[in-house]
């Protein structure tokens, strides 16, 4: 910005724009020495490159090689990620009460991620260039302000990105995700992503495949999971877990998802899959009824089969309740559940994740309404190829934690 723009803002605003780049000693700064010093400011690099700017955490079990790649991927998560953004203009937009913005714009665009157009609810873009505990408060200010709006499913692109950077320490650090054929996940255009299911504690594979194509792929779009039932009725739960991009498992809203040209990640299997006791991990069960084909099919849509490695490990389950599943009903009578996992670790393991996004799979014919035999075939078939790719998976690793 210039020194006449600059010098139009209030101090206030002008506080925001030093906080927003950073600029040490502000608040002691009067509105002339703030306007001197913002115009003066260069564009900061927006993340560290450097292995030693990158921090991992200590994992027990997990070595020092392992940690070393971590902080390799990220500076090259980082490094993308700053290249999305022009650290040298603002977003000139203004709330009604006349605060400003001050974020960097998203490249190709006159506005910051915030404040742009629909897309910004596909590409997640940090809203200062990057990831990372000291952009907080800057986030912490839009959010207490509401200068942005969600998106019509729920999705907060603030709460996105605060949890996005969180669980990366279990993506980097803990779980060590490697990642294959991310070249199969459309960087444009509407797809679904069919995977396996596992966990029994929590929907850490629905976390890991979002988190798959944010931080591998070279768009980071975001993959919006479809969660189950009785995620839909914990009054909190279900209310975070749309912010942070998930759909209910609904046909309204997936097709809504997919018009609007996103991405939608299914998990076919449902509770059946996520509750599978140790003895059955990664034995893929029936795909439901083949929904999911039959959506893919009337909207056009590519599947993206994904074989996810690590998720049926994390809490082996040691034996299966239906008494448990029952006191579920009695409490959330909608819920579907027959048999409730139990296992024995309170701590997820550090197993070491591995995903791989297979060919995707065209639809027929676009638009039409299938047949329903058809649909079971398609839906076997996709299920017999995620089977397919865990088996090599499973072959051609060593133990789980390496």
């Amino acid at each position: 910005m210039n020194r006449e723009t600059l010098s139009s803002m209030t101090k206030a605003e002008l506080v925001d724009l030093a906080r927003a780049m950073d600029l040490p000693g502000r608040s002691r700064l009067t509105k002339a020495e703030l306007v001197e010093a913002l115009a003066a400011q260069a564009p900061v690099e927006a993340s560290p490159t450097s292995d030693d700017a990158v921090t991992t955490f200590p994992i027990p079990g997990v070595s020092e090689e392992d940690r070393a790649e971590a902080r390799v991927r990220r500076a090259g998560l980082y490094g993308r990620l700053a290249g999305l953004v022009d650290q040298s203009k603002r977003c000139t937009w203004r709330s009604i009460e006349g605060h400003g913005c001050g974020l960097p714009i998203v490249r190709g665009t006159e506005a910051c991620t915030l404040h742009g157009g629909p897309s910004r609810y596909d590409t997640a873009v940090p809203a200062t260039g990057r990831l990372g505990f000291d952009t907080w408060p800057t986030l912490f200010r839009h959010l207490h302000l509401a200068s942005y709006d969600v998106d019509p499913i729920g999705l907060d692109p603030v709460i996105h990105e605060m949890v996005w950077h969180v669980l990366n320490g279990l993506y980097y650090d803990y779980f060590r995700v490697d990642v294959e054929g991310i070249e199969n996940v459309p960087m444009d255009g509407p797809a679904m992503l069919v995977a396996n299911h596992g966990g029994a504690a929590l929907p850490y594979d629905a976390a890991m495949l979002s988190l798959a194509v944010l931080n591998a792929a070279p768009r980071p779009r975001r993959v919006r999971v479809s969660a189950t039932e009785i995620f839909n009725m914990l009054p909190w739960v279900s209310h975070m877990y749309r912010k942070v991009g998930a759909v209910y498992a609904s046909r309204d809203d997936a097709r809504y998802l997919l018009e609007q040209g996103g991405l939608l990640g299914v998990f076919p299997e449902g509770s059946s899959g996520f509750m599978k006791p140790v003895w059955e991990a990664y034995h893929v069960q029936r795909f439901g009824r083949g929904g999911f084909v039959r959506l893919a099919e009337t909207t056009g849509v590519p599947i993206v089969p994904v074989a996810i490695l690590g998720a049926e490990e994390v809490h082996p389950a040691v034996a299966v309740s239906k008494r448990l599943a029952q006191l579920v009903r009695m409490v959330f009578p909608q819920q579907r559940v027959e048999e409730i996992a139990v296992f024995l670790n309170p701590v997820p393991l550090p197993v070491r994740w591995h995903i791989r996004f297979l060919p995707p799979v065209m639809p027929e014919n676009p638009g039409a309404e299938p047949d329903p035999l058809r649909v079971l075939e398609r839906s076997e078939e996709i299920r017999r190829s995620v089977q397919t790719a865990l088996d090599a998976q499973l072959a051609a690793r060593g133990t789980a934690f390496s």
